[in-house]
């Protein structure tokens, strides 16, 4: 697609899970995002933008996914014929037992939803694989999907296996004591009986398979937003997921005993331990020393996924690759150490303290060197992006270096419409410079338009319970924010976006 950074072009962002229809089984999902895609080409979007679509863990948040590249399974459009495997009795038997009219209504019921879409996924299974046996050109697109991802694949259905024996938790430091590192997991295995070890390949296998069936149906979703001349933008986290199958299979690319953040933040009034320490997100650190001895492998391999899927994609908090605000403990102690002085907190901890990792900018040799490796980093992940273009979130405490480094680089950065301001006035768009991209931060402020019950209340019209008529009003004050935020971007008043 051409999408080029020499014109200004309009898009929206959506969370899937929240693109919600009368007949979906508790979740926005790739079919309700075809929907999405034709109803912002027909008002003049060109961008579709997605929050991170990797598979959640037990919190359900897609900036804190078990596998760097792993898709979210209840992303997946099921119904019978999709997948090809899913027959309308299976699909009629599980829906049965699922109790759709509770699930459609008010918010995500994640831990349900899941349960019933990997039922449906399981249903598929058993039919693919008995068709396999019998034909084994069957499965000849899936033996080659596997062989292809193989260097990701093997490990994450291995540790998704692990997480059905450990009670589908991803907490692997809170697994059986044979199962809290992989070399003594796979040692286990080894010692079980054969049909032990049948039941568990077949566990991986079905995992492999549900990989196989999201990557194919998000790739078409790629290629329809194509036909419609909609682009999709990803989202890829600067941190991974302190229980994923990643830190679970590649430990020592990763420093577990610190947990990426950002530094004290005095504008948090509502958050007193980001007031004082600062955000503790809880992701383990890069090793890049390691990591650069394999080439980045990992960081290429993580890119490559997201470029399969998206035309654009935003690295969240881009300054993580120049430097991160690093913890000596975990975010679930965050409270023990909340009313500790600076002196009582390094007791606490040995010594140690919460700093900028691999260093601070103190110095003009400590910036050189952080810009320096930062755009090392970045140019690994610019060569496996290939012709998908790049955004960095560049947003909070910026140091003088990171914009000019990531401007050099051919990255555009990130502005906020309502903090680009002067005397009181949002600045217009022509005032800004070019290789920007403008988001009005709605998960950080509030809604731009169609605020009010009818905008978000599961009792509301944009519910899953509310009327045709309630979600065309939502509809037309959406497209009448568009056109507000179309010319808020634009350097003159015409606009595509229509209602």
């Amino acid at each position: 697609m051409n999408l080029s950074p020499e014109r200004k072009i309009a898009g929206v962002l959506a969370p899937l899970f929240a693109l919600r229809g009368e007949t979906d089984l508790g979740i926005g999902d790739l079919g309700a995002l075809r929907q999405f895609i034709d109803w912002a080409a027909g008002i003049g979007f060109r961008i579709v933008q997605l929050l991170p679509i990797n598979e959640m863990g037990g919190d359900h948040s897609p900036y804190n996914a078990i596998s760097a590249v792993a898709l979210e399974p209840t992303t997946l459009h099921l119904a019978p014929g999709s997948p090809e495997d899913l027959s309308q009795e299976d699909f009629d038997d599980v829906i049965a037992h699922g109790d759709l009219e509770r699930l459609r209504k008010g918010a995500v019921k994640h831990a349900r939803v899941r349960s019933l879409k990997i039922a449906l996924l399981r249903k598929a299974f058993v039919n693919f694989s008995r068709r396999a046996g019998e034909d084994a050109a069957y499965s000849t697109g899936f033996d080659a999907f596997c062989a292809n991802e193989g260097a990701w694949l093997v490990d994450y259905a291995f540790f998704r296996a692990l997480m059905e024996e450990n009670g589908n938790s991803e907490r692997w430091d809170q697994w059986r004591e044979e199962h809290r590192s992989a070399d003594s997991a796979r040692d286990w295995l080894a010692a079980q009986s054969q049909k032990k070890q049948a039941k568990f390949g077949e566990r991986a296998r079905f995992y492999q398979y549900v990989q196989w069936i999201a990557h194919s149906q998000w790739t078409a979703a790629r290629l329809y937003a194509e036909e419609r001349g909609v682009g999709l933008m990803g989202d890829i986290p600067f941190g991974i997921n302190y229980y994923s199958a990643d830190v679970y299979s590649r430990r020592d690319e990763f420093a577990l005993d610190w947990s990426g953040g950002a530094p004290p933040e005095p504008y948090f009034k509502d958050d007193e331990f980001t007031q004082k320490w600062g955000q503790n997100w809880g992701v383990p650190l890069y090793r890049w020393d390691v990591m650069r001895r394999r080439n980045l492998a990992w960081w290429r391999q993580r890119v490559r996924g997201v470029r399969r899927i998206f035309h654009v994609f935003r690295i969240d908090h881009v300054l993580g690759f120049y430097r991160i605000y690093a913890f000596p403990w975990r975010p679930e102690r965050n409270p023990e150490f909340l009313p500790l002085s600076w002196d009582e907190m390094r007791k606490r901890t040995g010594g140690a303290i919460p700093q900028f990792y691999p260093r601070d900018d103190s110095t003009d040799e400590n910036c050189e060197a952080n810009r320096r490796e930062g755009e090392e980093y970045l140019r690994a992940v610019l060569e496996e992006s290939g012709e998908t273009r790049v955004v960095g979130e560049d947003l909070g405490t910026v140091p003088d270096y990171v914009r000019p480094s990531l401007h050099s680089l051919g990255l555009a950065g990130f502005k906020i419409p309502q903090w680009e301001s002067k005397h009181g006035r949002v600045t217009r768009g022509e005032a800004l410079i070019s290789g920007f991209v403008c988001d009005p931060r709605p998960q950080a402020n509030p809604r731009l338009v169609g605020g009010g019950p009818e905008a978000g209340d599961p009792h509301g019209g944009s519910g899953p319970g509310g009327s045709s008529q309630d979600r065309g009003v939502c509809r037309r004050r959406a497209a009448r924010g568009a056109r507000l935020l179309c010319k808020l971007l634009s350097s003159h008043d015409e606009c595509s976006v229509r209602e």
